[in-house]
């Protein structure tokens, strides 16, 4: 019962700060990418730049999975459930999709290189 109470008084804590993590990633690349564009006199085709943002989503999506998957400890109805589960469906579903844009992109890149050698 004491483990039960620790465990629903800390895990907000730590599902706040995973999820706080992922804010971060996704705010410090977009704004590496907003600066990334900008220098490069506004090339919106530039797949690096799609690829590092891509990359920095993928990474922010896999903190807020974590913190999702913690917040399963926590629930008592199923309507929760329901709710997280969906959530967390969702998500990978979403992390999933940019991981393989990011693969294209990176193989797309790749063969441009190699076309140009």
């Amino acid at each position: 019962m004491q483990i039960e109470l620790f465990l629903e008084t800390i895990i907000p804590y730590i599902t706040g700060f995973l999820e706080s993590i992922g804010v971060i990633i996704i705010t410090v690349a977009s704004i590496k990418a907003i600066i990334n564009i900008i220098k490069s006199g506004f090339d919106l085709g530039n797949e690096n730049l799609k690829i590092e943002l891509g990359k920095a989503l993928a990474l922010s999506l896999e903190f807020k999975l974590a913190a999702e998957i913690l917040k399963t400890v926590i629930i008592r109805t199923l309507d929760e459930f329901l709710i997280l589960a969906a959530i967390t469906f969702l998500r990978i579903i979403i992390s999933f999709v940019i991981h393989w844009e990011v693969e294209a992109m990176e193989k797309k890149e790749i063969e441009k290189q190699e076309a140009n050698i």
